[in-house]
């Protein structure tokens, strides 16, 4: 987070910050349209054309995104949120700044498209479910979600031993 926040580049960071609040994909993320978004509801419709299933995906925003995209709301004139420098259209790369912030925090190996594996293993951290999970992050397919399935290990264990606390009978004579 300190390397985000030192980056000269804040409209590649706040690429980075939707992905990892939303589990976008930085190329969805980039196009993003000012119309696509609805605020007051806190909800994203993706349509099709942007995602890779090429169907269209409406997201629920939290809170911290409503805020960001408020903030650049106020910040543009343009119809995509991450509207490009030097041309009519928006931003289709962040890949310079994604390396240079990795290099700045000492972070090796780490990918853009890892934000969104993150956004996922922190939602099944929090408990929620991959039917939910694969909901938020637009897949087609159960068995894409399916590779998260390890993840519920420790949550599985917890409430398990919650059950078993529960229903635990003393050794009876």
């Amino acid at each position: 987070m300190d390397a985000f926040e030192a980056h000269p580049d804040q409209q590649a960071v706040n690429v980075f910050r939707l992905c990892l609040l939303t589990g976008c994909r930085s190329g969805e993320a980039m196009a993003m349209r000012w119309d696509d978004v609805e605020l007051a509801r806190g909800v994203w419709t993706k349509p099709g054309s942007t995602t890779k299933q090429k169907a269209t995906h409406i997201v629920p925003l939290s809170a911290p995104v409503k805020q960001l995209l408020a903030r650049l709301r106020q910040e543009t004139n343009s119809p995509w949120v991450f509207p490009a420098d030097s041309k009519p259209g928006h931003r289709v790369t962040v890949q310079k700044s994604w390396l240079a912030i990795c290099k700045s925090a000492r972070i090796t190996g780490l990918r853009i498209h890892d934000l969104r594996h993150s956004f996922a293993s922190l939602a099944v951290n929090q408990g929620a479910s991959l039917p939910l999970i694969g909901a938020l992050l637009g897949h087609a397919s159960p068995t894409t979600t399916a590779r998260y399935a390890h993840l519920f290990d420790d949550p599985q264990r917890e409430a398990v031993e919650r059950v078993g606390k529960l229903l635990a009978v003393g050794g009876r004579k």
